[in-house]
């Protein structure tokens, strides 16, 4: 199937694109959406792809159960270690940390991350409380008739269970403490209590001791009973907020619930006080529904919950993808649904989930980026600022590059975006690395590692900050230390510098030194207080050009019959034009081919084709533009 792209423009009137260019664009990343966590290439395309359609949040899967296993992180944790024995979720191999994997690929690209604790205060789906439970019985959440409570097929434990929350802040803050991090995401089931539940040895306990030993009531739906929890769950936020934002100020606390007051009738979470309280940053209501008016009227429910003065940190969440039931949202009710919250004043979206965007070759994810996520957007909650500027990327082949010695071009081995340099034996040869530092601040330095058995383990990568230097060996031969390495943080000021040197020092005869690209990454727990408001490292030192070509208005516009398409192309390329019908079908190639430059125009022929709405797309090189033109019969 052909990629459809620029397909949808004149479905909607001009306000889908006289947006405003400050919208909060995520797309949520769980556990099934296995083609991407489990691989770290993958990871690495998939960053690249959601940031080319126009998305700047990830929200990826940190918390989760995966089969029959139960909770597990998603990284390697000291905390569920001390807790369980076990540092992370057994369908991941020991070695590798798919959140670090995930955070340096997304930055690398300008994107912020916040890890997304899914599962909450679920223990698992239909295993009888899992490894949890069996570990610590009493963290099991009670119904009342004393057995384990289980709601739409989760099992769960209780939120108010002060051991319980210690261990979801702990989680938390590990996270926070370990990774250079954007935001928090909690979800519908954190913090969340299904209402049938509550009935626990400790949560009687504490509800005794503040009611003169009264008992609660057994009719779960109780109102007092009911905000009585809720409030507990509140307040677990409200310090869980506490703990995240004594980190960071810059830290987002962000929530995407079931849709209030659904939420709290069925599982305590009162989101309206969250709002109103500003225990959280921004809320993302779970506005999952599978047909426009449906999505219409939840989204016009939500925000009567929500005051004007704070709309700017309402966002949708928007379910685009279920595996099981086959569901694929449709670009129609993508594109009006996204058109609602515009003309509501919600200015983002998070997409549930990941896999859909690239379904049917990408269909979703290129009409997002051919119509409403055309041009870019900063976020929000940064108030205008780049908090996550593009990484500055070298590669050994570029201008910025100092080579001494002789290296060897591997035809063979493929790095981060050409061949590789090899040295093999131990005659002095090295590497320099050099910068356009966009503004003064803490940077992460990597070397892009690709690993092989011939390779060193020790190879010699020096770093240099402002008059000093230290050198860091790395190991080239370990499979999973491939890809993005952290070398060093170093503070860089604003200039053309010298970053990084590899070269062949003390390597043993025999193994091999492997150069590739470098790259310099803003670090924002060094540098929280640098504002950045120009354009990324990677941008200043490589302009974007603009397309040369022009595609002219169709003439005439509605026709009968025929019309003619006139465009003109400045310089010598590949040359594609290409008719589509409103269901992205392509009807007629009209030109394929290398072009010279000049004026062109092409006659078409829509004789034989119904009356309706057709898109007409000028491809030039890596460059396209789409216009509508209209049979009338």
């Amino acid at each position: 199937m052909k990629k459809t792209i620029c397909l949808l423009v004149a479905l909607f009137a001009l306000p889908l694109f006289s947006q405003s260019l400050h919208e909060f664009r995520a797309v949520k990343i769980t556990n099934v959406d296995s083609d991407i966590l489990f691989d770290d290439q993958r990871i690495a395309e998939g960053m690249d792809y959601l940031a080319s359609i126009g998305i700047n949040v990830i929200l990826t899967v940190v918390w989760n159960s995966h089969g029959a296993d139960g909770d597990y992180t998603l990284y390697p944790s000291r905390v569920m270690e001390r807790y369980f024995g076990r540092a992370m979720h057994p369908a991941f191999p020991a070695q590798r940390d798919p959140l670090k994997r995930v955070i340096i690929e997304a930055h690398r690209n300008g994107m912020e991350v916040f890890p997304w604790f899914e599962m909450g205060f679920s223990t698992s789906y239909s295993q009888n409380g899992g490894h949890i439970i069996q570990r610590y019985p009493d963290w099991a959440l009670k119904d009342n008739s004393g057995k384990l409570c289980v709601k739409n097929g989760f099992d769960w434990m209780s939120a108010i269970h002060p051991d319980v929350q210690k261990f979801i802040v702990a989680l938390t803050t590990e996270v926070i403490d370990n990774y250079d991090v954007d935001g928090i995401e909690y979800s519908d089931r954190i913090p969340a209590m299904p209402v049938e539940g509550g009935y626990d040895q400790t949560t009687v306990s504490i509800y005794r001791s503040e009611h003169n030993g009264a008992n609660p009531p057994m009719n779960y739906r109780d109102a007092n009973w009911m905000r009585w929890r809720a409030d507990k769950l509140s307040q677990f936020y409200k310090n869980a907020r506490d703990s995240i934002k004594a980190r960071g100020d810059w830290i987002i606390v962000s929530s995407s619930p079931s849709v209030y007051p659904w939420s709290y009738e069925e599982y305590l979470q009162d989101s309206k006080t969250w709002v109103d309280a500003e225990i959280v940053d921004q809320i993302i209501p779970q506005l999952y529904r599978t047909n426009y008016s449906d999505y219409y009227y939840e989204l016009n429910k939500s925000l009567s919950y929500i005051p004007l003065s704070k709309r700017d940190i309402f966002f949708s969440g928007m379910l685009i993808y279920l595996r099981g039931d086959n569901y694929l949202i449709t670009p129609d009710f993508l594109l009006k649904s996204i058109q609602a919250n515009r003309e509501r004043q919600v200015y983002g979206e998070a997409f549930f989930f990941y896999q859909g965007l690239r379904l049917n070759n990408n269909r979703l994810g290129d009409t997002l980026k051919a119509t409403c996520y055309a041009k870019p957007a900063s976020l929000p909650h940064r108030r205008g600022k780049i908090w996550r500027p593009k990484a500055g990327i070298v590669n050994e082949d570029d201008p910025e590059v100092t080579i001494t010695g002789n290296w060897e071009i591997s035809t063979t081995i493929n790095g981060f975006k050409s061949k590789v340099l090899l040295k093999k034996d131990t005659s002095y040869a090295s590497i320099c690395y050099c910068f356009d530092v966009p503004f003064d601040a803490w940077f992460d330095v990597f070397a892009y590692l690709v690993t092989g058995p011939n390779a060193t383990d020790q190879a010699p990568y020096t770093v240099y900050s402002e008059g000093d230097s230290s050198t860091v060996f790395m190991n080239q031969k370990d499979f999973y230390n491939k890809g993005w390495q952290a070398i060093k943080s170093v503070y860089l000021t604003r200039g053309r510098k010298k970053v990084l040197k590899l070269d062949n020092r003390n390597v043993p005869n025999g193994q091999w030194v492997v150069a590739d690209a470098a790259m310099i990454m803003i670090n924002r727990k060094l540098s929280p207080d640098v504002v950045v408001t120009a354009v990324s490292p990677q941008e200043i030192s490589r302009p974007r050009i603009p397309p040369n070509f022009v595609l002219h208005p169709n003439y005439p516009n509605p026709f009968n019959a025929t019309t003619r398409i006139r465009y003109a192309i400045f310089t010598e390329n590949w040359v594609r034009l290409t008719i589509y019908d409103l269901t992205g079908r392509e009807v007629a190639r009209l030109v394929d081919g290398y072009q010279s430059p000049g004026n062109y125009d092409v006659l078409f022929d829509g004789a034989e084709m119904p009356s309706g709405m057709y898109f007409y797309q000028l491809t030039v090189g890596q460059f396209c533009s789409c216009r509508k033109m209209i049979v009338v019969k």
